[in-house]
């Protein structure tokens, strides 16, 4: 019994690991090539936030990959590691909340908690010019597009090829 207890502890880890790892990688690559600077953010690393639907080690593989892609890429504002894991931390329990629900409904916590909490970061952290309403608007665009359209298309295809050997409808 110990046994397999322990096995279900290391798998649990390693899922964890790969996702944060995954997820850092996504967003640094990302990142290099402009897309996830400046008002409009297309971070390709949010369609991973589907993931927690397939298996609950995503949530703190996600949590530990944005806490460390942020240290990396946000120029040292606390703010932004801090408030921006928690929006990641927030929409990865709403998508496993959600893991039975149609493949779009997956993704609405991811971009609704990065559409209310990355904003204000953005105008009172970095000082971002346009205002709180149109950051807000550039924020959910991007959302829309990254979490969105990616995630949905991840998590269609993930459940239609059974790959991680789960039965979704």
């Amino acid at each position: 019994m110990k046994a397999r207890t322990n096995r279900k502890h290391i798998l649990y880890v390693c899922q964890a690991g790969i996702v944060a790892a995954l997820y850092t990688v996504l967003t640094c690559v990302v990142g290099e090539l402009g897309l996830a600077n400046g008002v409009v953010q297309f971070r390709v690393s949010e369609a991973l936030c589907v993931m927690p639907v397939f298996f609950p080690a995503a949530i703190p593989g996600l949590t530990v990959g944005c806490v460390i892609s942020n240290l990396i890429t946000s120029k040292g504002m606390w703010q932004d590691v801090v408030f921006g894991s928690l929006a990641t931390l927030i929409g990865a329990l709403g998508a496993y909340l959600l893991r039975k629900a149609p493949a779009w409904l997956t993704t609405a916590p991811t971009i609704l908690a990065n559409a209310l909490i990355v904003p204000p970061i953005l105008v009172y952290a970095y000082h971002m010019e346009g205002g709180l309403p149109f950051i807000t608007l550039t924020v959910t665009i991007g959302e829309l597009l990254s979490a969105g359209v990616l995630g949905t298309l991840l998590c269609i295809l993930v459940r239609r090829r059974n790959l991680f050997g789960q039965r979704h409808h």
